[in-house]
């Protein structure tokens, strides 16, 4: 009987999330049937691939026992800049007037800057100031959201909209395949997850990573220089939110400074339910990716069915509480 009992116990640590989640998935499907169709894969693949790439970046931090509250913001921000610089030039609302076309790439990279300045600013925080990663990140969160809101009133404070037609190409644009439509930006999210896999699994960088996340003192005594290491994975985070913003921004067809917010919680709890430890050290790209297509199949399914907002978020809490509990069961002697 003790025996049925720990392998009972054993199976619902491992995966009574996803039994809960595919119950979810069941009764979606019965409710509306025509959620199954082509067109809805085709929307949830490109939701979902914002939100990897957003994952991704937030994922590393996890490895390392961190997190990072302040990524929707700096998505907000991300869209924001990228917005006010890629407008159309026939723009009758155009925020700068005499800028001409801004090549995509250069947008690109100069938001991806930002977005690394951020990081390493989190980095510092917390790998030499000592600060909690949550503590360190909920301050940058306020911070970021109080700049981009600066920054957003200063240039009108309406929606930016109106955007170059390369750049609604270069977010927009898909490949049909019969039915199917395969958004440009699920590509820029495969290319994301290739980046991160090689960086995790093939580099000395990763294996630092995962070192600094079983063990940090560990590590430091293996000769893993920690705070530089620490830097390095804050400042990578903060390129794959801005690149998220940027592309989110481009996605919807407008941006203000609200663009990402509770994107944090939704990568978080993405990352958790595909199996990424807040113990630290145990994580893999495909969990991520894994996570991250649940909580846009459930948050587009509820949406499909008229599910209120407000039970969403009462949903979407109850299974973060439940992931983040089995995690626990999961990891929690570890140490």
């Amino acid at each position: 009987m003790e025996n049925l009992k720990a392998h009972s116990l054993k199976y619902i640590k491992a995966g009574g999330i996803y039994g809960v989640l595919f119950i979810l998935l069941a009764i979606i499907v019965i409710q509306e049937p025509s959620f199954l169709s082509l067109r809805n894969l085709s929307n949830i693949l490109t939701q979902s691939s914002v939100r990897v790439i957003i994952a991704l970046g937030v994922a590393g931090l996890i490895i390392t026992q961190g997190t990072d509250l302040s990524a929707g913001r700096q998505v907000g921000l991300a869209a924001v800049l990228s917005a006010s610089l890629l407008q159309a030039t026939d723009n009758a609302n155009k925020v700068f007037p005499q800028l001409g076309e801004m090549p995509i790439v250069a947008v690109i990279v100069m938001v991806c800057i930002v977005g690394a300045l951020i990081g390493l600013v989190n980095g510092i925080i917390v790998a030499y100031m000592k600060v909690t990663p949550f503590i360190a990140t909920l301050g940058s969160m306020i911070i970021v959201y109080g700049i981009n809101s600066l920054y957003f009133d200063s240039i009108g404070a309406s929606p930016i909209a109106g955007f170059d037609e390369r750049f609604s190409t270069f977010a927009q644009g898909f490949i049909r395949l019969g039915d199917f439509r395969l958004s440009y930006i699920t590509f820029y999210a495969i290319a994301a997850m290739i980046v991160v896999w090689i960086m995790w699994n093939k580099t000395v960088f990763g294996k630092n990573i995962y070192a600094i996340g079983g063990n940090p003192d560990a590590a430091k005594v293996s000769g893993v220089n920690v705070p530089i290491t620490l830097l390095k994975i804050y400042a990578i985070s903060g390129v794959f939110y801005a690149f998220g913003g940027m592309l989110e921004a481009g996605r919807i067809g407008s941006a203000t400074n609200n663009v990402g917010f509770m994107y944090e919680l939704d990568a978080i709890a993405a990352c958790v339910v595909g199996g990424v430890s807040f113990a630290g050290g145990v994580g893999t790209v495909m969990g991520v990716v894994t996570g991250v297509l649940i909580f846009t199949v459930i948050n587009y399914g509820m949406t499909y069915i008229g599910v209120s907002p407000y039970w969403q978020y009462i949903i979407k809490g109850g299974i973060i509480i439940f992931a983040v509990a089995l995690d626990s069961m999961k990891h929690g002697n570890k140490k």
